[in-house]
């Protein structure tokens, strides 16, 4: 399933599409005198989905070589709507998204930076990179949803 760095892009992208709608759906759901509780639900599931795409991002933005500026478009485009889709097919255009996991050190001098060299050993160790992205997503979403949504209760 995530066999490519395009692949995981492209469901999580696509995941967040789904998760906007699902929290927009609930946005009216409550503003037509529906259950508040509709938002909490969409809006927990969005919270989770937007910090997974924004890990994803990052992931591929490392093993892909983006500029700065490619990876803040990325991970920025999850604040905008919909705006994840486009910015994909954008990146897969450009042949941004293009090429494997990068396992192995080639000739490049840049794969004998520490970074790289860290990202190749976790790419090893899909199972810890995983874990370890889990984790960290689960630890930030805990900490937003203890800080309370955007302009309080």
């Amino acid at each position: 399933m995530f066999r490519t760095p395009a692949m995981i892009f492209r469901i999580l992208a696509i995941a967040e599409v789904f998760s906007w709608t699902l929290l927009i759906s609930a946005l009216i759901i409550r503003a037509a005198g529906g259950p508040a509780v509709a938002v909490t639900i969409g809006g927990g599931i969005h919270g989770f989905v937007f910090l997974s795409y924004g890990a994803t991002a990052l992931l591929v933005a490392l093993n892909n070589r983006w500029g700065l500026g490619t990876s803040v478009l990325a991970v920025g485009s999850a604040i905008v709507p919909y705006a994840t889709v486009p910015v994909e097919m954008w990146l897969r255009r450009s042949g941004r998204l293009a090429g494997q996991w990068r396992l192995e050190e080639t000739a490049d001098p840049r794969d004998r930076r520490p970074i790289d060299r860290l990202l190749r050993w976790f790419l090893r160790h899909a199972g810890i990179l995983v874990a370890l992205i889990v984790v960290a997503v689960v630890a930030v979403y805990v900490i937003l949803l203890l800080v309370g949504p955007p302009g309080g209760r």
